[in-house]
């Protein structure tokens, strides 16, 4: 388990291993469309955040190859990277519940039951 809240790069990336193996450029392309667009991954940033996951345990290199003279470098998520992706899924789902529980309460200032002074009877 880490031992910061994950944030939602992150839980992207995980997001997008947790689908099979993939490269970087992959990782990116799939961030932005399970974002709708909102998060768009820079490379030195993934990378960063990547080095990171597998110092972690969370994600493990799965190979190398050559590609029109490019490595591409492939990683896939652990059984660790799955059991903190389960517990962050269930962390912000419990907390979208107890936030949509408090707007069905709200009723805004001046109605609901409440006598307004000065106005025409």
């Amino acid at each position: 388990m880490t031992q910061s809240e994950m944030r939602e790069p992150t839980m992207l990336v995980l997001t997008s291993l947790a689908g099979g193996r993939k490269h970087g450029y992959a990782l990116i392309a799939d961030a932005a469309e399970l974002s709708g667009g909102r998060v768009q991954l820079k490379v030195g940033t993934l990378y960063a955040a990547l080095d990171r996951l597998v110092e972690q345990g969370l994600v493990a290199v799965a190979g190398d190859e050559v590609v029109d003279g490019r490595n591409r470098r492939y990683f896939e998520i652990t059984a660790e990277g799955i059991d903190e992706l389960r517990a962050t899924a269930s962390r912000l789902e419990a907390n979208a519940a107890a936030a949509r529980a408090r707007i069905s309460e709200w009723r805004p200032r001046g109605i609901a039951g409440q006598v307004q002074f000065g106005g025409a009877s």
